[in-house]
C-alpha cells in the first residue's frame, strides 16, 4: 500500500513538471509566432501585467503581511525584479524577432551549465571531470546550432543575433536562479512573487513607453490577446505552481532532469504551428547539448 502511495506520488510529481515544461515551451513559440505584431517589450509588459492581475488576490494579504521583510531586504527585490522579470522574458521576446522557436528553446537549457561556472567563480564549488565535460558538450552544442552547422563561421563571427539575445537570456536566468537561493526564509513564496512581478514591471514601464511612441500602435487582435493572455496567465502562473508541486513530489533534481525535455515540445508546437523546418543541425545540437546537460548533472542527480 505504501509503495502504490510512493509510485502515484512520483507519477504525480513527473505529470506536474512535464506539464510545466510544456507550457513553457509554448512561450518561445509565442515569442516567434507574434515578432511581426506587438514589439518585444511590449508583449513582456503586457504578460506581466495579466500576471499581476491574476495574482494580486490570491497575494495580497502575504505581500501586507511580509511588507517589513521587503523593505530590509529592498536591494534584493529590485535586482531579481530586474533580471527574472524585466530583462529575461523581454531578451526572449526580442530573439524571437530574428531567430526560429527551436533555435529559442534549445539554446534556453543551457542555463544550467551557466549555473555551474557561477557556483565555480562565486561559491568556488568544485568543477568535477564530469562537469567540465558536459560544458564542453553543451558549448559546442551552442556553438554548432548558432552556427548553422558550419564551424568555420567562428572565425567571422556572423552569429545570428537573436541566437546571441538567447544566450545572454540564458546567463540572466541562470543568475537569477542563483539569487533566489539567497531568498530570505521569513519571505513567502506568494508574497516574493507578487512583489518582485510588481517591481519588475515598474523598471518595464519606462521602456514600455518610450516603445509605444517610437512604434504603430499595437492591434490587438484575436490571436495577439490570446497569446498575450497564455504567457500571463499561463507561461507565469500556472506553470510555476506545477513546477513547484512538482519539485515538492520528486524534488529539484528530478524535476530539473524533465526541463531538459523542452526543446522537444518547442520543436513539435514549432513544427506544427509555424511550419519551422527541423533539421539535422538542430537533432545533432539538441543531441550535444541534452547530453552535455545529463554528463554534467550526473553526479549531483545521483546523489538526488
Amino acid at each position: 500500500m505504501i509503495k502504490k502511495i510512493k509510485n502515484k506520488k512520483y507519477l504525480l510529481g513527473y505529470f506536474f513538471a512535464l506539464s510545466a515544461t510544456a507550457i513553457w515551451s509554448g512561450n518561445f513559440i509565442i515569442a516567434r509566432d507574434l515578432n511581426t505584431s506587438i514589439p518585444p517589450i511590449s508583449l513582456a509588459f503586457w504578460r506581466w501585467t495579466v500576471a499581476v492581475i491574476v495574482l494580486f488576490p490570491f497575494a495580497i494579504k502575504k505581500l501586507i503581511t511580509d511588507w517589513e521583510i521587503l523593505k530590509k531586504n529592498w536591494i534584493y527585490i529590485a535586482i531579481t525584479s530586474l533580471l527574472g522579470v524585466t530583462i529575461f522574458n523581454t531578451l526572449i521576446y526580442l530573439a524571437g524577432h530574428t531567430t526560429t522557436a527551436i533555435n529559442l528553446s534549445l539554446i534556453s537549457i543551457t542555463f544550467p551549465i551557466f549555473i555551474i561556472i557561477f557556483l565555480r567563480i562565486f561559491y568556488k564549488e568544485a568543477i568535477t571531470f564530469h562537469k567540465a565535460i558536459g560544458i564542453l558538450l553543451v558549448l559546442i552544442g551552442v556553438l554548432f546550432l548558432i552556427t548553422k552547422g558550419n564551424l568555420s563561421k567562428l572565425l567571422n563571427i556572423t552569429f545570428t543575433i537573436g541566437d546571441i539575445w538567447m544566450l545572454l537570456a540564458a546567463i540572466i536566468f541562470a543568475v537569477y536562479s542563483l539569487l533566489l537561493k539567497q531568498k530570505p526564509k521569513k519571505l513567502s513564496v506568494l508574497g516574493f512573487q507578487l512583489s518582485t512581478f510588481i517591481v519588475g514591471l515598474l523598471f518595464m514601464l519606462p521602456f514600455f513607453i518610450w516603445e509605444s511612441l517610437t512604434i504603430p500602435p499595437i492591434q490587438f487582435e484575436n490571436k495577439t490577446i490570446f497569446s498575450i493572455l497564455y504567457v500571463g496567465l499561463f507561461a507565469s502562473l500556472t506553470a510555476y505552481i506545477l513546477w513547484n508541486k512538482a519539485i515538492d513530489k520528486i524534488g529539484p533534481g528530478n524535476a530539473g532532469i524533465i526541463y531538459y525535455t523542452l526543446p522537444l515540445f518547442s520543436g513539435f508546437l514549432a513544427y506544427v504551428i509555424l511550419n519551422e523546418t527541423i533539421g539535422m543541425v538542430h537533432l545533432y545540437s539538441l543531441v550535444l547539448i541534452l547530453s552535455g546537460i545529463l554528463i554534467a548533472t550526473y553526479v549531483k542527480r545521483k546523489k538526488n
